[in-house]
């Protein structure tokens, strides 16, 4: 059975850095492309970031570019979303997805296949 699990979530202030890790099993997932969303109170799901199979191509929201960074360790079969220079809008539940045997980013929710539960992150001011 294919699950992908969020963990590293927390409440912190604002200008502090959380690193969130997402760990895969039930299939080898380094090919495949892995991604990571939010959804806040209220709001829809959103885009944060996305990675390709080999790491060799990210893609971000405008909303976290530069304070946000995805990473895979393929060998561990886990991608982690390190979030520096936090800020009370980020508060949400942080979701990761994988898109299987893909080349590529991308933004659109309804392109992955498989979604981890979330986990839950409070930036207070």
């Amino acid at each position: 059975q294919v699950q992908l699990v969020e963990s590293g979530g927390g409440l912190v202030q604002a200008g502090s850095s959380l690193r969130l890790s997402c760990a895969a099993s039930g299939r080898t997932f380094s090919s495949d492309t892995m991604g990571w969303f939010r959804q806040a109170p209220g709001k829809e799901r959103e885009f944060v970031a996305a990675i390709s199979w080999s790491g060799g191509s990210t893609y971000y929201a405008d909303s976290v570019k530069g304070r946000f960074t995805i990473s895979r360790d393929n060998a561990k079969n886990t991608v982690y979303l390190q979030m520096n220079s936090l800020k009370p809008e980020d508060t949400a539940v942080y979701f990761c997805a994988a898109k299987l045997r893909s080349t590529g980013v991308y933004v659109q929710m309804t392109a992955y296949n498989y979604w981890g539960q979330g986990t839950l992150v409070t930036v207070s001011s």
